[in-house]
C-alpha cells in the first residue's frame, strides 16, 4: 500500500486557526482538530457542552469525546475548555477516567474558572421542558391552521436532555448561575444552588418533577467534584493571550454546527450557544480578529439530529443506505441521524457567516458507488426560487429543494492518498462544491482514520 501523503507544513499559516461545522453538527470536526493539533500548541473549545460529541479514530481505535478538546490525544498539547462552554463536571470526570484507562495523558487539560457548570437540576429542567413542549404541540392548534402555509406548532426541540439550554439560561439570569470556580467555594456554591432551586421549584412542583433535588446533596457532590477538578480549574483568558503573544499556535474547536447556532441557525430548533466563529471572542476572550484561518467542515451529504426542518431529508432506501454506510448514529445519544442530500444553500450561508477561508470535506467515500448523486442548489418557497437561507425554521419548513444531479462516481478509500487519486467523477463533485460555495476545499477526507485525509 502506498504510504499516506504527509500533511503540508502549517508554519506559514496564521497563529490561530478555527475549525467550525457548516451544517447541523456531526460533520467530522473531531477528526480535523485531531489532524491539525500536531501543528498547534493548544486546542480550545469555545462553546457548547456535553451535548456535543466528537469521534476520532487513531490507528484503528475510536475515541469518543464530549467535553474535552480533541487535541488531548496528542501528548503535551494544551487542551483548554473556554469560558463559553457549559461544563457538566461529573461527565468531565467520567470522560477523564475513561481516557486514563485507555492510556491517554490528560494532565494538560485546563478548564476556565469562568465556564458555567451544568448541575442536576438543569438536566431535570431540560427533560421536563422537552416533555411539556411535546405535550403542548399535541394539545393546541396553531393560529390560522386552516391555511396551508400556517406554521406548525413548536414541538420538542430535540435536545439531548443534558441540561445545556437551562445552564445557558441561568448564565444570562445571573443570580442562580454556578461557574466552575464556584465549585471551589462551598459557601458561594450553596447560595447559588439554593437560589436556583427556589426559582425552579414552582415549575418542578407544578408538574411533579425534580422530587429528588436537594440543596445539601447537590452542594456536597459539587464540592467533592470540585476538589477532583481543582488542579485544572484556572484562569484561561490571560493564558490564551500569553500563548499567542509568545508565538504559540492555537486551534479553536467549535462544537455543534452553524445551523444550530442560537442566532444564525434554524431557530427555534437550535442549541443554546454561539456556534459560529464570532463565539470565539465571547467564549474565550480572544478576539476573532486574531484568528487568521477558518476551516469550515462539511459532509458530502447532509445529516441532522433532533427536530426542525431539513429540506433535503431522505425517507427512503437511499437515505437508509447512506445512514448505514456513514455510521450515522449520534456520538452522544446513539440516536439515528436524519440523512439527506447535500444542501449547498445552507453550506454557502454557513461559510459566509463564519468567514470560512477553506473547506474540509468529509465522508466523500460514503457516496462512492451510488448510481447518481443529487445536490440542492436553491429553494422554492411559495413558488419563488431563492439561493438564500431563510431566517428561521418556519420559512425553511416550506422550502422545496432544487437539485443538480451528478452521475455516480467510484471511490476506493484504500487507494486515495492525494486529491489526484480521486476518480474524475469525485473530482467534479468536489469542484462543484468549491465553485458553488466560493471557498476552496483545502482538505478532503475519505474515511475516519488520520491517514484517510488528503490535503490540497
Amino acid at each position: 500500500m502506498t504510504a499516506p501523503a504527509p500533511s503540508p507544513s502549517f508554519s506559514d499559516r496564521p497563529a490561530a486557526t478555527a475549525v467550525v461545522g457548516l451544517q447541523w453538527g456531526d460533520e467530522g470536526k473531531g477528526k480535523l482538530v485531531d489532524l491539525l493539533a500536531r501543528e498547534h500548541d493548544a486546542v480550545v473549545r469555545y462553546n457548547g457542552g456535553a451535548n456535543a460529541g466528537h469521534s476520532v479514530v487513531v490507528k484503528g481505535t475510536r475515541y469518543s469525546l464530549h467535553l474535552i478538546p480533541s487535541g488531548i490525544l496528542y501528548p503535551g498539547k494544551a487542551a483548554i475548555i473556554g469560558n463559553g462552554v457549559v461544563v457538566d463536571p461529573w461527565k468531565l470526570v467520567e470522560e477523564l477516567e475513561t481516557l486514563a484507562t485507555r492510556g491517554v495523558d490528560t494532565s494538560s487539560l485546563i478548564v476556565s474558572n469562568r465556564a458555567h457548570a451544568v448541575l442536576p437540576y438543569h438536566k431535570a429542567e431540560d427533560a421536563l421542558r422537552e416533555d411539556l413542549l411535546k405535550r403542548a404541540a399535541t394539545e393546541r392548534t396553531p393560529s390560522g391552521a386552516d391555511r396551508p402555509d400556517a406554521p406548525a406548532p413548536v414541538s420538542e426541540i430535540g435536545t439531548t436532555r443534558r441540561g445545556i439550554g437551562p445552564a445557558y439560561a441561568d448564565k444570562v439570569q445571573r443570580a442562580s448561575a454556578v461557574r466552575m470556580g464556584d465549585l471551589l467555594r462551598p459557601d458561594v456554591l450553596r447560595d447559588r444552588v439554593r437560589v436556583a432551586l427556589t426559582l425552579k421549584q414552582p415549575l418542578f412542583a407544578a408538574h411533579q418533577a425534580g422530587q429528588d433535588l436537594d440543596v445539601d446533596a447537590i452542594v456536597e457532590s459539587g464540592v467533592a467534584i470540585g476538589r477532583r477538578l481543582a488542579p485544572m480549574i484556572r484562569e484561561t483568558t490571560y493564558a490564551l493571550h500569553d500563548l499567542l503573544d509568545s508565538g504559540k499556535r492555537v486551534l479553536f474547536e467549535g462544537a455543534n454546527g452553524t445551523l444550530l447556532d442560537v442566532d444564525h441557525g434554524t431557530y427555534p430548533y437550535v442549541t443554546g450557544s454561539t456556534v459560529v466563529t464570532a463565539g470565539i471572542g465571547s467564549g474565550t476572550g480572544v478576539p476573532p480578529g486574531r484568528v487568521g484561518r477558518v476551516l469550515g467542515v462539511m459532509k458530502a451529504y447532509s445529516t441532522r439530529v433532533g427536530a426542525g426542518p431539513m429540506p433535503t431529508e431522505l425517507h427512503d432506501a437511499v437515505g437508509d443506505g447512506i445512514r448505514t454506510r456513514g455510521r450515522e448514529f449520534g456520538t452522544t445519544t446513539g440516536r439515528p441521524r436524519r440523512v439527506g442530500w447535500l444542501d449547498l444553500v445552507a453550506v454557502r450561508y454557513a461559510a459566509m457567516v463564519n468567514g470560512a477561508t477553506g473547506l474540509a470535506l468529509t465522508m466523500l467515500d460514503v457516496l462512492g458507488g451510488m448510481d447518481s448523486v443529487h445536490v440542492c442548489t436553491a429553494y422554492e418557497i411559495d413558488g419563488e426560487r431563492t439561493n438564500r437561507f431563510p431566517a428561521d425554521a418556519y420559512d425553511l419548513a416550506r422550502a422545496k429543494p432544487v437539485y443538480a444531479t451528478f452521475e455516480g462516481f467510484r471511490l476506493d478509500p484504500a487507494s486515495c492518498r492525494t486529491l489526484s487519486d480521486l476518480s474524475p467523477g469525485a473530482r467534479r463533485y468536489v469542484a462543484f462544491i468549491e465553485e458553488t460555495v466560493g471557498v476552496p476545499a483545502d482538505i478532503v477526507s475519505v474515511g475516519p482514520d488520520r491517514e484517510q485525509t488528503m490535503f490540497r
